[in-house]
This record gives structure tokens, C-alpha cells and sequence, in this order.
């Protein structure tokens, strides 16, 4: 069963013969990707002030199971992202290592850092496809916040279309890092998703603001990583798709800045009067 399971995930030839181009791949044109992160925002805003039209009470609505079933269906996703990419990425270090003893480059240093000429193809790209195309699913959390708690986070709006903008680009210009990002941020997410399907069938939830305690590591992760890719951008001579690093990071920077600012608001509105509500959602704070 193991040897199926490595055969699928990272031996089958559609993984390993994986090519991000315009004629094998949908969804990787810079049309497609505006064009979805805007329908994406307007249709959002749009339910959100169609409801606030038709339903003043501002009580919620009933959708049923249905975010039970899209948090398990992310939880299991986000798991066998992470297990198809851990298992290619190490297929691509037992292979290609006799050619980085050459360059005296280590396994973390290419995790890190991709040599410069890198193309999107492999193993390794596939992954990383299918972690985009999973950030649109990532999305119907919104429209689960407006149905079910009647608010529409410009937080949730932000981070979810970016994070689909830094997928593209992952892909589009072979960017360094992103298998550390793809590994640590699929393993959390399985962890958050599955925290929000054992919430949602009624059992008891965490003593402490689990899923925000989450982002935080997810976020701690994401800043030592770019640390280390600058360090070994100027020690080892350059690392691929810099430019769309940069840009990465100013994105990651603007996040990390909202989610601080949101969670320093609570943490001392909560100080001062100790209310429930504002904890609740510091603990509901969606990623």
C-alpha cells in the first residue's frame, strides 16, 4: 500500500512529467488569475450586500453541513498536498544530489534556494499546481463567513486573493522556497481544517485561540524562510525567481501587518472589558 501510494504521488508519469505551460495547464495565464481574484472580491461584496438588502436582522442563515464538508475536503487535500510533496521532494534530492556535490549545495540549501535556470516542471511543480488550484476552493470560507455570521472580513478578502496571486507565482517564475512554504503551509492547514470539522459536528473546541495560534507558527515560519532565502541569495551566488521573491515578500509583509494589527486591537479591547464575543473571534479568526 506505501509503494502505491509513493507510485501515485510521485512516481506516476503525470507527476513526474508535469510542465506549467499554456497548453497542459489551466488557469496559468495572467488573465485567468486577475480575472478570478476580481470575480472572486466583487461576487463576495455583492452576497454580502444583496443579504444586508433582503435580511436586516443580520441573523444567520442556515447552509446545512456544508461547512463541515468543505473543512474535511480541505483537511484531506491539504493532507495529500503535503504527503505528495514531501514524498517528490525527496525523489528530486535522492536523484539530482550527485550533481550538488559539485556546487556544495546541501538539502535545506535547495529547499531554500533553487539554482538559477530552475524550470517548472517535475515532480515538485506538480505539487505546487494543485496547491493552487486548491486556493480557490480555499475561498468558499468566505462565502461560509457572510452566509453563517453575516460579516465580510476586508482580512479574509486580502489574504485569500493573495494567497492565490503567490501560488501563480511560485509557479509562473519558479520561485525559490516554495516547497518549505507549500510543506509547512499545507501541514497547518490540515491541522486548521480539521480542528473546524470536529468544531462543526458539535464537538468541544480548544481552551485557547487554536486556529490563530496556528497562523501565528505559519506566519513565524514564513518570515524565518525568507530570511534564509536573502542569506543564501547573496552567500551561494543567486536563487531563482528573486524578483517574484521580493514581491512575495512585500505580500507576506502586508499580511502579517493586518493580522498583528487585528490581533493587537483584540488582545487589548479584551483586556479591557473581558467581553466573550471578541474572543470567539479572535478563536473563529479565518486564514
Amino acid at each position: 500500500m506505501i509503494q502505491d501510494m509513493r507510485y501515485y504521488l510521485s512516481e506516476h508519469p503525470s507527476v513526474v512529467n508535469f510542465r506549467w505551460s499554456h497548453s497542459q495547464s489551466w488557469g496559468n495565464t495572467w488573465s485567468f488569475l486577475f480575472t478570478s481574484i476580481t470575480t472572486y472580491i466583487l461576487f463576495s461584496i455583492f452576497l454580502h450586500l444583496i443579504l444586508l438588502l433582503l435580511f436586516r436582522h443580520r441573523r444567520p442563515l442556515p447552509v446545512g453541513p456544508l461547512p463541515a464538508i468543505h473543512s474535511l475536503s480541505m483537511a484531506l487535500i491539504s493532507l495529500t498536498i503535503f504527503t505528495g510533496i514531501l514524498l517528490s521532494a525527496t525523489s528530486e534530492i535522492r536523484e539530482t544530489r550527485w550533481l550538488w556535490r559539485r556546487n556544495r549545495t546541501t538539502t535545506f540549501q535547495w529547499l531554500l534556494c533553487f539554482p538559477l535556470g530552475t524550470r517548472p516542471s517535475g515532480r515538485v511543480f506538480f505539487w505546487s499546481y494543485i496547491f493552487y488550484l486548491s486556493r480557490f476552493l480555499h475561498t468558499l470560507r468566505t462565502f461560509f463567513t457572510i452566509l453563517c455570521r453575516r460579516k465580510l472580513s476586508f482580512f479574509q478578502l486580502f489574504n485569500h486573493s493573495i494567497l492565490i496571486f503567490m501560488s501563480f507565482l511560485w509557479l509562473e517564475f519558479s520561485q525559490s522556497f516554495q516547497v518549505l512554504a507549500i510543506l509547512c503551509t499545507t501541514l497547518l492547514y490540515s491541522v486548521v481544517y480539521g480542528y473546524r470539522f470536529w468544531t462543526a459536528i458539535g464537538l468541544p473546541s480548544a481552551c485557547f485561540p487554536f486556529i490563530v495560534s496556528c497562523q501565528i507558527l505559519l506566519l513565524g515560519c514564513n518570515v524565518l524562510c525568507h530570511v534564509g532565502v536573502l542569506l543564501l541569495h547573496f552567500m551561494k551566488g543567486g536563487c531563482n525567481g528573486i524578483g517574484a521573491w521580493v514581491f512575495n515578500s512585500v505580500l507576506n509583509a502586508a499580511i502579517l501587518f493586518l493580522f498583528l494589527n487585528f490581533y493587537v486591537k483584540v488582545h487589548f479591547r479584551n483586556r479591557k472589558v473581558n467581553e466573550p464575543e471578541n474572543l470567539d473571534s479572535v478563536k473563529n479568526k479565518d486564514i
